[in-house]
């Protein structure tokens, strides 16, 4: 009863978190491959925007683009593009980007896990074919990434941020570790940690809006707000919309 009582005082004075006026923020979960989800997702939040006032609109990607879906490459490929049309487009780098872009290089303990965690689709994504892929060793694998993958994809998910910060909140791709400063977190652990981050219980520097855990809807909490549905195990790709001290989500689903 004592810790139930003392949650709700925390949770009581915790300030609004808020967007700087003027500015509008779409954070887009873990697309994971799923170009028709991405594609739905982005004309939902189009017509969003357009319904509400006018506002600098900002829209970050969570990261883990790629991986397990069917359509890494077409998703890395859109996003290329939409980045060239909306320089205020973030990306932050996920933990299944990191591991691509080692495997591309060549470095062994990469292209294995590459291999574990949803690889195969992304450079089938890349016209290799499945019977080649299972035929291949992994000298053999990378050869054939650093032929099919080309060189401005790569370049483009070297560009990612770890980090993006907006008024009181915070973007990245897993967390952060508690207790440590924002301009102090590792990036080991802004992409691949979950806890001691996503069970602690009390606020932190900035309201942290991130991806990598899956929950059957928004996440929220008081230091966090997960924004991860799973897009390529559920068929549905979330939006965390923030606007002053408002949020609300935009969904694509394959069940239209």
């Amino acid at each position: 009863m004592l810790k139930k009582l003392l949650n709700a005082r925390r949770s009581t004075a915790t300030p609004l978190t808020a967007i700087p006026e003027g500015e509008r923020v779409y954070a887009i979960g873990d697309v994971h491959g799923c170009a028709d989800l991405l594609d739905q997702l982005l004309a939902r939040i189009e017509a969003d925007d357009r319904a509400r006032d006018p506002a600098r609109t900002t829209i970050v990607f969570l990261g883990d683009l790629v991986d397990r879906g069917p359509a890494s490459a077409a998703v890395i490929e859109r996003l290329r593009l939409l980045a060239a049309e909306r320089p205020d487009t973030r990306f932050l780098l996920g933990n299944h980007e990191e591991v691509f872009l080692e495997s591309l290089k060549g470095e062994p303990k990469a292209l294995r896990m590459f291999c574990r965690i949803g690889g195969r689709e992304t450079i089938m994504s890349y016209g290799l074919d499945a019977a080649d892929y299972d035929r291949m060793d992994y000298e053999e694998l990378h050869a054939a990434m650093r032929v099919r993958v080309p060189a401005e994809h790569q370049a483009f998910l070297e560009s990612f941020e770890d980090m993006v910060t907006i008024g009181d909140y915070a973007f990245v791709h897993a967390g952060v570790r508690p207790g440590t400063d924002l301009a102090a977190q590792r990036g080991a652990d802004l992409r691949w940690i979950r806890n001691p981050f996503l069970d602690h219980d009390r606020a932190l520097d900035k309201m942290v809006v991130h991806g990598h855990t899956i929950s059957a809807g928004l996440d929220e909490q008081v230091h966090r707000i997960g924004v991860d549905t799973g897009a390529y195990e559920t068929g549905v790709l979330t939006a965390l919309g923030l606007e002053g001290t408002a949020r609300w989500t935009v969904q694509a689903t394959r069940a239209g």
